[in-house]
């Protein structure tokens, strides 16, 4: 064989190579996947703000009626069918099992027997409705859940190490067609059963891990700081990848709602920045019960009317940390702090040019997608956002 030869078929193999790595790189970034909740469920009209959706999950079934024998009717607030009907062709529909609060999961992973038996119920409810695949919410395996303060994390540890031997069971009765995706905290602190042991284990089951980069502030905390910046966001999902995560298996999470927590007025107002000020005591210390002292509401909810001025206050004044990458506002008045992606002020732009443009995720996700209507404001949004970031991925080859 001549030297020309040789060239021939050397260009000819990398032709090949880069088409398929051009085709990789294109596919990351493009998964657009919206929760459908039950509280929410509205699906916009405007065929442009629908046809990007690439995934809808509907949310949820609880994860103790998957602990029932030989079901066959499951409690859905939507019909996996009118789901697809909805949505452009092509859009795959999962289901979502479990949710905060949820108290079926410990059961289900207790043992061999149970978790087979759920992995079964899981495999029966995903080809009785004709879903494309599951979505595990189990908030958390290891600790940290809605119940921490009644059964404390040292007798959930056992869970760490029962959380993959569950995935796995659950991928088992699937089998390979079917998708399985779970929603993960965002939080590290709740990162308990997400190890540099169980992370690749985990990842051997499922096809994306929905990375929920919202409520990083919570009731448990006791200063004022953002629930859902691209620093944060891109910490949390930063930690998957350093335990092992491939960053084309994640998802970046958006909140289309609204948070605020009451305020220490005297340590706020004295602050030289109300970022790390302190709050009023949200949560009680014995039982964990909400104290009403911190809330949330989606962008299609009627504001609550103690909140309506206040509220107004932080649409026409809001605030952009560009440091941390969040909007936000505090309420001398009221003492309230604000904390949520606007969307008019470029915010979400921001923050998916600059978490996927750097760490090639597969995509982003939100919660959800009726809590954004009817103006579908920070959706077109978010959109606009993927659609630049795939023009520059294209561009860059």
């Amino acid at each position: 064989m001549n030297w020309s030869n040789h060239y021939i078929i050397a260009t000819i193999f990398w032709f090949i190579a880069t088409v398929v790595a051009a085709k990789g790189k294109i596919h990351r970034g493009s998964t657009c996947l919206m929760y459908l909740t039950g509280q929410h469920d509205i699906i916009p009209e405007d065929k442009e703000l629908i046809n990007p959706i690439t995934h809808v999950v509907l949310a949820f079934v609880r994860s103790e009626v998957l602990l029932e024998d030989d079901r066959t009717e499951w409690p859905l607030f939507r019909s996996v069918e009118s789901a697809r009907e909805s949505f452009a062709e092509g859009t795959q529909v999962l289901i979502a099992v479990g949710g905060w609060g949820d108290g079926g999961f410990s059961t289900a992973a207790k043992n061999a027997s149970t978790r087979k038996a759920f992995a079964q119920n899981a495999a029966r409810l995903v080809k009785t409705t004709g879903a494309d695949g599951i979505d595990i919410d189990w908030e958390y395996p290891g600790g940290n859940g809605e119940d921490y303060k009644q059964v404390p994390n040292s007798e959930k540890e056992w869970e760490i190490e029962a959380y993959p031997l569950l995935l796995g069971e659950i991928r088992a009765a699937l089998g390979p067609d079917k998708l399985m995706t779970a929603a993960v905290p965002g939080h590290e602190r709740d990162m308990l059963a997400f190890t540099e042991l169980t992370v690749p284990r985990i990842m051997q089951h499922l096809d994306f891990l929905n990375v929920m980069t919202y409520d990083l502030m919570n009731r448990r905390d006791h200063v004022t700081k953002h629930h859902a910046s691209t620093k944060a966001s891109r910490e949390g999902l930063q930690a998957y990848i350093s335990r092992g995560a491939p960053p084309a298996k994640l998802n970046l999470g958006l909140p289309f709602y609204v948070k605020w927590y009451k305020t220490d007025p005297e340590d706020c107002s004295k602050a030289e920045t109300p970022i790390g000020c302190k709050t009023l005591l949200l949560e009680d210390p014995e039982t964990g019960a909400d104290l009403g002292r911190a809330g949330a509401f989606s962008w299609h909810d009627t504001t609550p009317g103690d909140l309506e001025a206040s509220f107004q206050r932080a649409l026409a004044d809001t605030q952009y940390d560009a440091a941390e990458g969040a909007s936000y506002y505090w309420d001398s008045q009221d003492n309230l702090w604000w904390s949520f992606d606007k969307g008019s002020n470029g915010d979400i732009e921001k923050k998916v040019a600059t978490i996927l443009g750097e760490m090639d995720l597969a995509g982003v996700f939100a919660w959800g997608l009726g809590e954004d209507g009817t103006s579908y404001e920070r959706l077109a949004r978010l959109l606009k956002a993927i659609n630049e970031n795939e023009k520059h991925m294209r561009d860059e080859l």
